[in-house]
């Protein structure tokens, strides 16, 4: 026994436990309690004083920020709108004015050329009718040439073929038939 007793000195070290897992021993329980308490209201108070109310802070500056920023997005879509509804009043009134002046122009230039044909149309109808009476002139100019010619011609034509010069008021008698014909 003495043998077993200085054998199990051996093996045992000073301050060991032999017993219960020291947090399950009921012995500390009540100073674990006390700790445990300290220790959760020392985090609560951390956490509720410091952090939460920075956590808060951030939040809210976040969401300041975002719907300042949507505010200004919904000014900037205002402006755009307001922007855009300007610019398409602008384009009608261009096309408005471009179509008043295109008519104004259509008119003007109708009004020319309608001034410009009516005085060529003068211009033209008095050339021609000068036209027809020099034309008129040369042709009654032509006929009485033409009677002299054909008188000629059939008084040689009549003279080569018998023989004989017929008489000149004859032969202009019958030129003069054959003309009116």
């Amino acid at each position: 026994m003495a043998e077993q007793k200085a054998t199990s000195a051996h093996t045992e070290q000073p301050g060991e436990h032999t017993g219960v897992f020291p947090p399950f021993d009921k012995t500390t329980y009540a100073s674990q309690l006390f700790w445990l308490v300290i220790c959760f209201v020392a985090l609560y108070l951390l956490i509720a004083r410091i952090a939460v109310p920075r956590i808060g802070g951030i939040l809210e500056q976040r969401t300041k920020r975002i719907e300042d920023d949507f505010a200004e997005a919904q000014r900037a879509k205002e402006e755009s709108e307001a922007a855009l509804a300007a610019y398409e009043k602008a384009m009608a009134d261009a096309r408005g004015r471009a179509q008043a002046i295109g008519a104004e122009i259509r008119e003007k230039v109708h009004a020319e050329a309608e001034g410009n044909r009516k005085a060529l149309e003068g211009k033209l109808n008095a050339q021609l009718a000068e036209a027809e009476k020099s034309i008129a002139a040369t042709k009654s100019a032509a006929m009485t040439n033409v009677r002299g010619i054909a008188v000629d011609s059939a008084s040689a034509i009549v003279e080569r073929l018998t023989g004989t010069a017929p008489a000149a008021p004859a032969v202009a008698a019958a030129v003069d038939a054959a003309l009116k014909r």
